[in-house]
């Protein structure tokens, strides 16, 4: 796989600094039953890393310390990790709320049956991946068969209460594109959704979240080996809204790795880029009971352009709605 720091480490992106922490997002490990070509984990079965009990105990030390809000939990597929439902039971149980980054067939892998009902019975909201509403689109990008394993843990999750007006359970969908381009408006791409996956498998759900390709680990090596790496940088250059740098994910929240590291965002992370922290070298989550991340500047490299291009990007979808 080629890597991708060395061409994205120079930069010009403007400069961003970190208000209150928000979100916690927590990355179990990079095992996952997927290997899917835009993964920027570069996440997959054969992949061993994985949170360890002691590293989920200082989690919810931090959530508690620092009255985080929200817990992102994320992978790989997070579930497959051991410390998974006893880190959801434990978040919930202070009242923070959860967010399973789901990517569907999890649902459905053996010993994991009872999966889908834990999540509804724990409150939990469930973010899920679903790159189209066609077969073909999902099944050439994810795998034969991922797209009617992913319509089965939609109607698993639906009947559960999910999506449903006063259940207060929340489905909300990601799409990203299929290859080197930016996603389509997120409000038409949203109402199209709907109404395909409405008409033709009764499928309900809250949100559509469309996100940009970032041009690193996986999908930054297939850029690379196309030729089209520099032409694809270009375009998230060329399409920089200054109004996003308001609303990007990284002023208020942190991403922690498997082993407990601190990372501005899940794309640094990957990029092996540690979060700033008081002069710390590479700062952990014990470092939180002690020391306020609050005004710290946000590492920035080229890949960021992906965040800030046209109608912006997070993991809560584009930028220019979550402003609006």
């Amino acid at each position: 796989m080629h890597a991708t720091l060395p061409l994205l480490a120079r930069t010009t992106f403007p400069p961003v600094r970190r208000a209150r922490l928000e979100t916690l997002q927590v990355n179990l490990g990079y095992r996952c039953n997927q290997s899917c070509l835009h993964c920027h984990v570069n996440a997959g079965p054969g992949r061993t890393e994985a949170m360890d009990s002691d590293t989920v105990d200082l989690v919810l030390q931090v959530l508690q310390a620092r009255r985080i809000a929200t817990l992102d939990i994320t992978g790989g597929a997070p579930e497959l990790n051991p410390q998974f439902r006893r880190l959801v039971i434990a978040a919930r149980a202070l009242g923070i709320k959860v967010i399973d980054r789901c990517n569907l067939t999890i649902l459905s892998e053996p010993g994991q049956e009872g999966l889908a009902a834990f999540l509804a019975a724990q409150g939990v909201e469930v973010t899920a991946s679903l790159p189209c509403y066609s077969v073909a689109n999902v099944d050439r990008q994810r795998g034969e068969g991922v797209f009617d394993r992913s319509i089965a843990g939609l109607r698993a999750l639906n009947a559960l209460g999910y999506a449903q007006e006063g259940t207060g359970l929340v489905l909300n969908l990601v799409y990203n594109p299929q290859g080197a381009s930016l996603p389509p408006p997120q409000g038409q791409l949203e109402a199209d959704y709907k109404r395909e996956l409405g008409a033709h498998f009764g499928i309900r759900f809250d949100r559509l979240f469309a996100l940009t390709n970032m041009p690193i680990q996986r999908f930054g090596s297939t850029l690379v080996s196309k030729g089209t790496f520099e032409s694809y940088l270009q375009l998230l250059r060329d399409a920089f809204e200054p109004h996003n740098l308001a609303t990007v994910m990284c002023a208020s929240m942190l991403s922690v790795d498997w082993q407990g590291e601190l990372h501005d965002c899940d794309f640094n992370q990957m990029l092996g880029l540690p979060a700033r922290l008081q002069g710390r070298a590479r700062p952990h989550l014990r470092d939180l009971l002690v020391a306020n991340p609050e005004g710290e500047a946000v590492r920035v490299a080229d890949h960021c352009w992906g965040c800030t291009a046209g109608q912006g990007s997070s993991c809560g979808g584009a930028l220019a709605a979550k402003a609006g």
